[in-house]
C-alpha cells in the first residue's frame, strides 16, 4: 500500500508565494505531493517558477500534479470546444515545465447534447486528442530539451478525467469510468466531496468506499487511484462549497479505515481542496496514522487471546468474551465511583458555605401622591421640591 498526501496549492502557512517555496513547506510538513492550480489562465511569467519546480520535483521525486480549468466547455458547439481547449494547451504545456504525474480536466456542461451514450463518444474523442497531444509535447524530437531531462527519461503525463459534484455537470462516476476505459492514457480523479454531494450523501461508511474502488477496479482494472477529499456542504444532489473536513457530513475516518484494513493492495495520491488545504491534508495524515494504530492494537489483542487460548485450552471466543465482561464491569464500577465522589464533592461544598439568611428588603422612599402642579412664570423657591428633582437628575448625565 503506498499512499500520498498533499494540498491543492501552495499552503496558506507558506511565507512565500512561490511553488518552489510551497514545496519546501509540504515536504517539511511530511507530505509527499501536490497539485498546481492553473484553474483559469496561466500568466507567461509564471513558467520560470514552474521550471524551477520541475527540476526540483525530478531531483526529490517528489510528485507534482496540475488542475487544468474549471470552465471548460468540451460538450459545447466546435468554437466552444475550441476556446476551451486553447486554455487546456497551456495547462499541457505548464504540465510539461514542471514534471506533473496527472492533469486534472473537467467537461463542462452536458448542453444540448445530453446524457448519454453520445455525449460519451464526443468527450471520448476529445480526450484522445489530449493525450495524443501530451505525447507529442513529450516526445518532439525536433528539440533536446536540455532543461527538462524528464521529457526523456520518464513517461508523458496522464490525463485526469474529474467526477463532477452537480447534475447538469458531464462526470458521474459510471460516465468517467466510461470515457476512461475507452481511451488509453486516462485516469479517472475520484472527487469524493462530488460523489458524495451527487449521491445525496452516500460516502459514510467504510463499505461504501470499498464499493467505490472496487467498481474503479473492476471496470478499468487499476491499482492506481488519484482523489481529491474536502469537506462539502450539499443540497439536492449538487454540491454548493468546500468547506473544512471537521464541518462537513463527509468523515474521513471511513476513508482512512479502509485504507488501512482493506486496501492493502492501493497505490493511492488523496489531494486535499479543504479550504484549509495542507491543515486538512495533515489531519488526514493523523487519521490514517489512527486507524493503523488501532489495527495494531486489535492485532496484538487477537495474538495475546490466541497465546492465552493455547495455554488454558480455551477458546480464544470465551477469552474475548470473558474480557469484555471485565471491561464492562470496570466500566461501571468507575462511573458509579465518579457518582459518589461528585454528591460527596456537593455535600461538602454545600457544609462548607452554607446559605446565608435572606436580607429583608430595604424600604423604598414613599413617593409623593402630590400631583405635578404647573410650572409658574414667577421664580421657583430655592425649597421648591421639583426644582431639587431636576438638579440631581441633570447630575446623572
Amino acid at each position: 500500500m503506498s499512499v500520498r498526501l498533499g494540498p491543492a496549492g501552495i499552503p496558506l502557512s507558506c511565507k512565500g508565494r512561490t511553488i518552489v517555496e510551497g514545496m519546501d513547506d509540504i515536504i517539511s510538513l511530511g507530505l509527499e505531493t501536490m497539485e498546481v492550480q492553473t484553474v483559469r489562465m496561466i500568466a507567461p511569467q509564471h513558467f520560470e517558477q514552474y521550471w524551477q519546480a520541475g527540476v526540483l520535483a525530478n531531483k526529490t521525486e517528489f510528485e507534482m500534479n496540475i488542475h487544468g480549468p474549471y470552465y471548460s466547455e468540451l460538450l459545447g458547439d466546435r468554437v466552444e470546444r475550441g476556446r476551451s481547449l486553447t486554455k487546456i494547451e497551456s495547462t499541457l504545456q505548464a504540465a510539461k515545465t514542471i514534471n506533473a504525474r496527472h492533469i486534472t480536466l473537467h467537461a463542462g456542461h452536458y448542453g444540448e447534447m445530453g446524457r448519454g451514450r453520445a455525449a460519451n463518444e464526443q468527450l471520448a474523442n476529445v480526450f484522445a486528442g489530449i493525450v495524443d497531444r501530451v505525447h507529442e509535447i513529450w516526445h518532439d524530437d525536433e528539440d533536446v530539451y536540455p532543461v527538462f531531462p524528464w521529457l526523456k527519461d520518464g513517461t508523458p503525463s496522464k490525463i485526469g478525467i474529474e467526477t463532477s459534484g452537480r447534475q447538469e455537470l458531464w462526470g458521474s462516476l459510471e460516465e468517467v469510468l466510461e470515457v476512461v476505459n475507452h481511451v488509453e492514457g486516462t485516469v479517472p480523479v475520484l472527487n469524493i466531496a462530488h460523489i458524495h454531494s451527487r449521491g445525496h450523501g452516500s460516502m459514510r461508511t467504510s463499505e461504501d468506499y470499498g464499493e467505490m474502488f472496487d467498481l474503479v477496479r473492476e471496470t478499468i482494472g487499476t491499482k492506481e487511484f488519484y482523489c481529491h477529499f474536502s469537506g462539502v456542504e450539499h443540497r439536492t444532489g449538487n454540491a454548493m462549497h468546500y468547506t473544512q473536513i471537521k464541518k462537513s457530513d463527509l468523515n474521513f475516518e471511513p476513508l482512512a479505515e479502509f485504507i488501512v484494513e482493506e486496501g492493502g493492495w492501493l497505490d493511492i495520491t488523496l489531494i486535499s481542496d479543504s479550504p484549509l488545504l495542507e491543515h486538512d491534508a495533515m489531519y488526514m495524515l493523523q487519521n490514517i496514522e489512527k486507524a493503523r494504530h488501532k489495527q495494531l492494537e486489535r492485532k496484538a489483542r487477537e495474538d495475546r487471546r490466541r497465546s492465552l487460548a493455547a495455554q488454558t485450552g480455551r477458546s480464544a471466543e470465551e477469552i474475548k468474551a470473558r474480557e469484555l465482561e471485565i471491561a464492562s464491569a470496570r466500566t461501571q464500577a468507575a462511573t458509579a465511583e465518579m457518582k459518589q465522589k461528585a454528591a460527596a464533592e456537593k455535600a461538602a461544598k454545600a457544609e462548607k458555605s452554607p446559605e446565608a439568611p435572606p436580607k429583608k428588603a430595604e424600604k423604598e422612599p414613599a413617593k409623593s401622591k402630590a400631583k405635578p402642579t404647573k410650572a409658574k412664570k414667577t421664580e421657583a423657591k430655592p425649597d421648591d421640591d421639583v426644582f431639587d428633582f431636576d438638579e440631581e437628575d441633570d447630575d446623572l448625565f
